[in-house]
């Protein structure tokens, strides 16, 4: 595939998504809710394709491709946990559509604050949030880079294809907020969707079908069909990397946050069950991809270059290539703009809001606005790193988030949780991931995430239980959540 072609492509891409972008304009935002949360007032349609595009980024395509390229089979029940996680949204989801809209949330990170009635813990777990989320935007950067690099053969070169990436988020994000990011995802997950699903079953037929197919992998590849297979697999790494991946959908606040968005609670639904749906499909299609490469390209030297070397095989069309290889830009970019706008918001309303007595909605938005170029260029500079294994690197960042999940829990349904609870088991663990990340060790063979939740669960409820839990804001938020459910939920209701 020549590389102006590919340039053609991207040119395309960045004029059509620019267009719908400003589309989405709806005069000049003004107020945090409108410019980060869209006004409250996103449909579940466009919802459930933005959660599945923001979710199934540069990750899925270029990093499950990759993880199943390197261990095979366990990849995809790797995946199938995240799946379990999933339903926790449809469980937590109406409680932070509630509070959100009684409470004016704009960010889940000021829902805790709120509920365990201080400030510090908004701005512990901000800090924390902006800790582990830099370097996950960098993987989907890095996933961009990748991607041209391997398709032009070093005719795009990998920091090119990074900077393309930070450049776009930017700007996407800056033209309205949430609301040209929610209308460009759509686009981008309807495209990522498509294509991915044609190409696999393009590179599957030119295999033999899949009798073929998976009669190759068994008779030359028999250690991807099993489960240690080759021995990435062993039941440390996969406890490791799916304990955090299993609180995903809570931990992640670029995810959480988008629970506060939709318009009712019936788009809620709605947006649940679009991005199950999605998912099942392109977590297929990826585990394909990954197969498909080992057949066609055993011995790769870096297992994230899989994607890259099917697009520009001679089984894919170059047209039909080129508009993966668009989508998967896209879905990475749609990722990186998420998380600037969460990380703005997250800085603006919950650490310069809290630490700045009187800063109205106008200054924190203005700060916000200011954030995100830097947020994108740190992003930048950690992925020139080029360090391996995208899949790895995304769930080293889960890790660290995951020590608030049991912060978030207890909000819901533990009265006795306390604010020196959460920023101990948040901060304290935090740092315990960080060492056992730098330091690549994992006692008894577990990774930082078992480790993190773990701690970060018991340091929550015996720091709580020796403090003085804010009780009257508990019973309130509690019970307020309780019996709206029981009322909104019933079965008498239409």
């Amino acid at each position: 595939m020549s590389n102006s072609f590919i340039w053609w492509g991207i040119v395309i891409y960045i004029i059509v998504s620019l267009y719908i972008a400003y589309l989405s304009r709806s005069g000049k935002e003004t107020s945090m809710s409108g410019y980060f949360l869209g006004n409250r007032k996103m449909n579940g349609f466009v919802s459930a394709l933005s959660y599945s595009a923001t979710t199934y980024s540069a990750f899925m395509m270029v990093g499950l491709a990759g993880l199943t390229y390197r261990g095979g089979v366990g990849a995809l029940g790797f995946e199938i946990i995240y799946f379990a996680g999933v339903t926790l949204v449809a469980f937590f989801g109406p409680r932070f559509w509630l509070v959100g809209n009684k409470y004016g949330y704009v960010t889940p990170v000021e829902m805790l604050g709120d509920r365990y009635n201080h400030k510090l813990v908004s701005v512990v777990i901000a800090l924390a949030s902006c800790i582990f989320l830099i370097p996950y935007s960098a993987v989907q950067l890095a996933g961009v880079g990748y991607l041209v690099e391997g398709m032009t053969n070093g005719g795009i070169s990998f920091t090119t294809g990074v900077v393309i990436a930070t450049v776009l988020a930017i700007v996407f994000s800056f033209i309205a907020g949430i609301r040209s990011v929610m209308w460009t995802d759509s686009l981008q997950a309807l495209l990522m969707i498509v294509a991915s699903t044609i190409v696999v079953l393009l590179l599957i037929q030119g295999l033999g079908g899949f009798r073929e197919f998976f009669g190759t992998l068994e008779a030359n590849h028999p250690e991807t069909l099993t489960v240690p297979g080759n021995g990435f697999w062993s039941f440390a790494t996969f406890l490791s990397m799916t304990v955090p991946w299993l609180f995903f959908s809570l931990s992640n606040p670029q995810v959480s946050q988008r629970m506060f968005m939709p318009s009712s609670l019936k788009s809620l639904r709605t947006m649940l069950l679009g991005f199950l749906g999605f998912g099942l499909v392109y977590t297929l299609v990826s585990v394909l991809w990954g197969y498909s490469a080992i057949i066609m390209f055993p011995g790769l030297e870096n297992a994230d270059k899989a994607t890259p070397s099917l697009l520009s095989s001679e089984l894919v069309p170059p047209v039909l290539g080129l508009i993966v290889m668009v989508a998967i830009i896209a879905a990475a970019i749609s990722t990186i703009d998420s998380i600037m706008l969460t990380l703005a918001s997250l800085f603006a309303r919950d650490v310069y809001g809290n630490l700045r007595k009187g800063v109205d909605e106008r200054r924190q938005l203005a700060i916000g606005k200011i954030v995100m170029p830097i947020i994108a260029i740190m992003a930048f500079a950690f992925a020139e790193l080029q360090l391996d294994l995208i899949a790895v690197l995304s769930v080293a960042s889960s890790a660290g988030l995951a020590v608030s999940v049991p912060a978030i829990i207890g909000a819901f349904f533990w009265k006795k949780g306390t604010a020196a609870g959460v920023i101990a088991s948040v901060s304290i663990s935090g740092i315990l991931v960080l060492i056992l990340e730098m330091t690549a060790v994992k006692p008894f063979g577990l990774g930082s995430g078992v480790w993190g939740l773990a701690s970060s669960t018991v340091l929550f409820i015996v720091v709580s239980l020796l403090t003085k839990a804010p009780t009257e804001k508990a019973t309130e938020f509690i019970d307020y959540v309780n019996s709206e459910l029981k009322q909104k939920l019933s079965p008498n209701k239409s």
